[in-house]
């Protein structure tokens, strides 16, 4: 007998309605399970597009100032201009010790001087030897002259006086060659004394030329305008220099090797930033974007310039094998400024097109498979990965082609999210399939 007046059809009407109860639940406990993986939904979106990098400052234009290449051992640093000093084209911003220079000129000088008096000497020999020998070949010539008429008298004399007056002018002829042979001998002699001589007065003139370029080079002016920058001395480690070693600065009275750097005057008027960005970045560079620019050494300032060149060619290092994915941008600043250095970190916002009505979504759900970019779209009850093509990555956002606005996507990989077994009362993996168009 029924409690309440309940009637066996209401009692079955109720089990049915608890029945159905327990079916919406387990419905509700597999979209929960769906749940825990966050989605967003594709937009469509108006923005500038921004590229975000960092670079460092370099000049175009630079020149090394260093030591002369004078041989004869170190040179000592006597005036050199401070680090940061603006200087002009023409200015000494370098001199080094002449002294021992201005003693190899006061040698090379006396060595002059007297290889001159020796090719005075050599000339005045050499007259006075030809002279000489002017007068014997006319006595020698004389002699043959007075012999050949003894001769000529033999028809007259007796035989054997007649053979002495032929002996006499052999002996004469044969003097008279000899003294030929000999006063060439004598000149050839003094040609080549005389040569020796003018050698040293050559040597030493090149000498003494020498001393005074070295002299002039020991004071060495700046050839632009520009900010001096002193460098690191390598010859206080005797040459030796290894990644991560702090150099001292070159001061006055350090000594250093003939042809070392010693300090750089860089023309600070042509400063630009050299810079990479990655393949997605590149597509939506061009020259002459507006560049947005803060340097770390100088906060709260900020510069702007512009995209200048941006390369056509990956730039790749052996060392980085991610490489082949930048590219090389230069960006020109808009104005000097006396502050800024080479070698200062800068970052850069890119300002590039203006985007309408661009298809959007957070980065985070992109994600690479097979060296493709894919999204996990949210379909039937799970998510497929389907290829989109990235148009640009900015501020956090992609832009993407290939995907309709409204679709909504996964921002974590599902594959990692529910890779294994299920968390015990949750539900089983979702459907993962696979669609590229």
């Amino acid at each position: 007998m029924l409690k309440h007046g309940r009637t066996p059809r209401a009692i079955f009407l109720l089990a049915l309605s608890l029945g159905g109860g327990s079916i919406a639940c387990r419905q509700t406990t597999v979209l929960a399970g769906d749940a825990e993986i966050p989605t967003a939904k594709v937009k469509e979106v108006n923005l500038q597009l921004k590229v975000f990098t960092k670079g460092a400052l370099h000049t175009e234009q630079s020149r090394v100032i260093s030591a002369p290449p004078i041989a004869g051992g170190t040179l000592q640093i006597i005036e050199l201009a401070a680090a940061g000093t603006q200087v002009h084209t023409g200015d000494v911003v370098l001199e080094f010790d002449p002294s021992q220079q201005e003693y190899n000129l006061a040698q090379n000088r006396s060595d002059l001087e007297q290889a001159d008096q020796e090719i005075v000497k050599a000339k005045a020999d050499a007259a006075v030897q030809t002279a000489e020998d002017q007068t014997a070949l006319l006595k020698a010539k004389f002699a043959v002259r007075k012999a050949e008429l003894e001769v000529s008298k033999n028809e007259i004399l007796s035989q054997i006086d007649g053979q002495k007056n032929v002996l006499a002018l052999d002996e004469a002829k044969r003097a008279l060659t000899q003294l030929e042979q000999d006063i060439r001998s004598h000149s050839a002699s003094n040609q080549a004394a005389l040569a020796i001589s003018q050698e040293k007065h050559h040597k030493a003139q090149l000498a003494m030329d020498q001393a005074e370029r070295n002299i002039k080079n020991m004071r060495i002016t700046s050839p632009i305008d520009g900010l001096m920058v002193i460098h690191g001395n390598r010859d206080s480690t005797g040459g030796f220099f290894m990644d991560g070693m702090t150099l001292p600065d070159y001061h006055v009275g350090d000594q250093v090797n003939p042809g070392s750097s010693i300090a750089e005057v860089i023309d600070s008027s042509h400063l630009e930033i050299s810079a990479q960005v990655g393949e997605t970045d590149r597509t939506n560079l061009k020259t002459g974007q507006a560049v947005d620019i803060t340097i770390d050494a100088l906060p709260g300032e900020s510069f702007t310039g512009k995209v200048r060149t941006v390369g056509g060619a990956t730039a790749r290092e052996f060392w980085d094998d991610n490489s082949k994915h930048k590219f090389d941008v230069a960006v020109q600043l808009d104005r000097a400024d006396p502050r800024l250095r080479p070698g200062f970190e800068a970052k850069l916002n890119i300002l590039g097109d203006r985007l309408t009505r661009a298809v959007s979504l957070p980065a985070e759900a992109i994600f690479e498979h097979d060296g493709k970019k894919v999204v996990y779209c949210e379909r039937g009850g799970g998510f497929e990965m389907q290829e989109v093509k990235v148009r640009a990555l900015s501020e956090g956002q992609a832009i993407l082609e290939g995907i309709p606005v409204g679709t909504v996507v996964a921002l974590v990989n599902p594959e990692k999210k529910h890779s294994g077994k299920p968390k015990e009362g949750g539900s089983a993996a979702p459907n993962l399939g696979s669609s590229f168009n």
